[in-house]
C-alpha cells in the first residue's frame, strides 16, 4: 500500500476510498466527540452524531481486515443534566452496519483532579469500545500481561482446598477460578480497566491521549509489521506508539496544522520495543 508511513490530510471518509479492501490490522482512533472541539473539526451535535458518524464507518469497515479490530475511544455528552444516548445509538448503528460490538475497556484516568457540577462528579474515566468484522480475530494476549503484584504474596500463601480446584460461581453463573493457578506465576492478564494517567503536557493539541494508551491496544491486537490506522490521527499519537512498536502506521486528519504536527513528533522516533520487553521482564522479577 503506497500509503504506509504517512500522514494524510483530508476527510477520512474521502481518503479512505482509495485504500484496497480488507487491508488494515487495526484501527485506533478517538474523533472528536459531539458538539466538542468546535473551533478546529466545527463541531458535530448529538443528534447529528451517527448521521455524521456511520458514512465513515462504513470506509473502517470496508478497509478493515476480517482478523482486524476497530478500538473506538468515544464519551457521551451531558446535554439539559443527563447524558445523551448518541454512544449508545452509535452503536446499534454499527451493528446493523455490519460490526461486531465484541467488547468495551474502561480507562481509567489516574491522575484525573477532583470537580463537581449540581448533579454529578467528574468523570475520571473514557470508554475504548472495541468493534469486529468476525470472530476470529488477531489477539496476542499475552502481549499485554503485567506483573501479578505484591497481594499475591498473602493471598496465597494459604490455599484453602476450594483455591485448589475450579471453584464454580454460588449464583450459577458459569464464572469459576481456581486461585492455585496463579503459584509461582510472575506475570498475569490484565483487567478490562485501563489505569493510565491522561497526557500532561500541551502538545498543540486540544485532545491528546498518552502514547501508552494506543500502545496498549496495539500490542495486543497487531504483530510486528502490522498496519495500524488512526483516520483522525490529530498530533500523531497513534502513529508515534505503532512506530516505536515496529508497526506501519497511517494517519489521517482534516487539520492540515495538526498533520504538520504529527509529522514533526513522528521525526526521529525510533522503535522501543526491546527497551519495553526488558523493562516489563525487569518488573517482574522485582
Amino acid at each position: 500500500m503506497d500509503s504506509l508511513d504517512t500522514i494524510l490530510q483530508g476527510d477520512c471518509e474521502e481518503v479512505l476510498q482509495s485504500f484496497p479492501d480488507n487491508s488494515i490490522d487495526l484501527i485506533f482512533t478517538s474523533p472528536p466527540y459531539a458538539d466538542q472541539r468546535r473551533h478546529t473539526y466545527g463541531g458535530v451535535t448529538p443528534d447529528e452524531y451517527c448521521a455524521w458518524f456511520l458514512p465513515k464507518a462504513k470506509q473502517f469497515l470496508r478497509v478493515l481486515k476480517p482478523t482486524g479490530t476497530f478500538i473506538l475511544n468515544i464519551k457521551e455528552r451531558v446535554v439539559n443534566g443527563e447524558r445523551h444516548t448518541y454512544v449508545i445509538e452509535l452503536i446499534l448503528e454499527m451493528r446493523k452496519q455490519g460490526w461486531l460490538w465484541t467488547e468495551e475497556f474502561i480507562w481509567h484516568k489516574k491522575n484525573s483532579y477532583p470537580g463537581k457540577w449540581p448533579n454529578r462528579f467528574r468523570d475520571a474515566w473514557e470508554r475504548l469500545i472495541q468493534f469486529n468484522k468476525t470472530r476470529a480475530f488477531a489477539m496476542y494476549q499475552d502481549a499485554v500481561m503485567v506483573p501479578i503484584g505484591g497481594w499475591a504474596q498473602e493471598r496465597l500463601r494459604r490455599l484453602s482446598e476450594t483455591d485448589r480446584i475450579r471453584d464454580e460461581s454460588r449464583v450459577a453463573s458459569g464464572f469459576g477460578k481456581n486461585v492455585s493457578n496463579w503459584v509461582g506465576r510472575a506475570m498475569v492478564y490484565p483487567t478490562n480497566v485501563i489505569h493510565m494517567a491522561t497526557e500532561c503536557s500541551n502538545r498543540r493539541h486540544s485532545a491528546v491521549f498518552p502514547v501508552d494508551l494506543p500502545a496498549w491496544f496495539i500490542k495486543l491486537f497487531t504483530k510486528e509489521g502490522d498496519i495500524v490506522l488512526d483516520p483522525f490521527i490529530g498530533s500523531g499519537t497513534t502513529a508515534v506508539a505503532a512506530k516505536r512498536l515496529n508497526r506501519h502506521y497511517v494517519g489521517i486528519d482534516i487539520n492540515p496544522e495538526y498533520c504538520n504536527l504529527a509529522r514533526e513528533r513522528l521525526h526521529g522516533v525510533q522503535p522501543q520495543l526491546f527497551e519495553e520487553r526488558a523493562s516489563y521482564e525487569s518488573e517482574a522479577k522485582e
